[in-house]
């Protein structure tokens, strides 16, 4: 009996230690993972990391192509269009105007009722629609057209008797039109070619509002196109109607882009004679600007190389709300393959393109509860991932930390250029003055984290005095109000009495 237990005793032994190993195998194994996806995380910090003094050299790089797109068209990545807008509004405007307000999935139609001087907007009414996705590209722009006018003819349909033209006068319209276009009037102006996601090859090359005057003759609808502008341009003029230090405007939306304005004398390119302001706005179309300064990693390129506009828009990639969290996703899903974060297979639904949106990236940073419940409800809903630890939803914190600090650190280097082109990046003896910039965008306004992060950004590339003189001032629905704002000060009824 004595052996028969010492046998059995040896047994058990051998059994207990063979499951010791495995336990001691798995965690090795689980440890190793994770060795590798601090790896990875580590690889990409670096490879989006923005020091002060490479933000200064992409400010630098900014300022150089500026210069070389006021010199000639086509003399630089950054556009630098022309806008036909030499006078901005002075707070007298009056009378009823409307705007269409297309620059990505959605677009805005918008009523405003001016009361002139001293009343500045005294009625405003909105309505905004979602783009079906089969209508943002395709062979024909016809049907696209056709459903804005469709919905706009809606919309007047549906207005009160307060808001009938006299019958001598058709409603005037400011057409906020947010993808690159070269103006030929301030009422004109032929596509350059699409962003954003939309890509529609019959209208690249055709004047827009011609397209839209069409869409809108075939729904039987009289109103008059009396100014063309973009989002940006849309939002400085509706932040100077408000505000006289407003010089210049940043979008910080679904895609990205600034105004300012700029010393007509200043513009080799232009060749007509100089306004009587002095001034002209200039739409950079800064989304467009690349350099060898830009931290970019393997992640941004294979998201330009598979984007319907690869190449172009590279510095738009890397900050504006579109992309922060296609880029997030993609790191999610090489962490999943290559150590296996989330499991021995990866999640399916990591692998589809633009699942993850930047409100949900948003919301995943600014988490501030115990246990991060905001990172496990998104991963659960989004992903179908269920099984986060505490410690794998910190380091995806600190993954969308990454991509919106470089992002912001990024809008305020282009922020810098505009300041040092316009001579107000210093502050002279003896000199007061106030700059305004007029900022809209989802991302911006709602993105708490990204903004901080700009405006502490901006404060250490110009220092505490000049800091001081800056204002990033948010201008809700800036271009659409803007674009009826720049409707008024350019109607064909300026002056006659009402």
């Amino acid at each position: 009996m004595g052996k028969v237990a010492v046998g059995i005793v040896v047994v058990c032994g051998v059994a207990v230690a063979a499951a010791a190993a495995v336990v001691v195998h798995r965690r090795m194994k689980k440890s190793a993972k994770w060795v590798k996806a601090m790896e990875i995380v580590k690889d990409f910090e670096i490879k989006c990391s923005t020091p002060i003094s490479r933000l200064r050299q992409v400010a630098d790089g900014m300022i150089v192509e500026m210069h070389a797109g006021l010199a000639s068209e086509g003399g630089s990545k950054l556009k630098m269009l022309v806008t036909y807008v030499d006078s901005l509004p002075t707070g007298k405007e009056k009378g009823l105007f409307y705007a269409l307000d297309l620059g990505g999935t959605n677009f805005r139609v918008l009523r405003l009722q001016l009361g002139g001087k001293g009343h500045g907007i005294i009625n405003q009414q909105f309505v905004e629609v979602s783009i079906p996705p089969s209508l943002m590209t395709g062979d024909s722009s016809d049907a696209l057209f056709d459903f804005i006018v469709a919905k706009l003819a809606k919309f007047i349909a549906q207005e009160g008797s307060d808001f009938k033209p006299t019958p001598d006068r058709q409603r005037e319209l400011g057409f906020t039109f947010s993808f690159p276009v070269v103006q030929t009037s301030i009422a004109s102006g032929t596509l350059l070619k699409w962003t954003k996601g939309f890509s529609i090859n019959e209208a690249v090359g055709r004047d827009v509002v011609a397209e839209l005057t069409k869409a809108m003759e075939r729904h039987g609808l009289d109103m008059r196109v009396s100014a063309l502008v973009n989002d940006t341009v849309g939002t400085l003029a509706g932040g100077r109607f408000a505000n006289n230090d407003v010089v210049a405007a940043v979008i910080l939306g679904t895609g990205s882009n600034a105004a300012y304005v700029e010393r007509a004398s200043a513009i080799p390119k232009w060749h007509g004679p100089l306004p009587k302001s002095g001034e002209m706005v200039i739409n950079m179309e800064w989304g467009n600007f690349k350099s060898a300064h830009l931290p970019l990693s393997e992640y941004d390129l294979e998201l330009d190389a598979e984007s319907l506009n690869p190449g172009d828009q590279i510095y738009e990639k890397v900050m504006s709300g579109m992309y922060l969290g296609e880029i997030v996703r993609r790191v999610l899903s090489w962490l999943a393959q290559e150590a296996a974060f989330f499991g021995d297979t990866v999640p399916p639904k990591l692998k589809v393109p633009f699942i993850l949106g930047t409100p949900a990236v948003s919301a995943m940073h600014q988490d501030t509860s115990p246990d991060l419940k905001m990172v496990a409800n998104h991963m659960k809903d989004i992903f179908e991932i269920s099984n986060t630890s505490l410690k794998m939803r910190k380091v995806i914190v600190h993954i969308c930390s990454i991509v919106a600090a470089r992002g912001a650190r990024l809008s305020a280097a282009g922020v810098l250029s505009i300041m040092r082109k316009m001579g107000r990046d210093t502050v002279k003896e003896g000199e007061k003055h106030r700059t305004v910039i007029a900022m809209d965008g989802g991302l911006y306004e709602h993105y708490t984290e990204y903004r901080k992060c700009l405006e502490n950004c901006l404060h250490e590339l110009l220092g505490t005095e000049v800091f001081k003189t800056i204002v990033l001032e948010l201008s809700r629905d800036g271009s659409g109000i803007g674009a009826a704002i720049l409707a008024a000060s350019h109607s064909k009824y300026l002056g006659s009495d009402d």
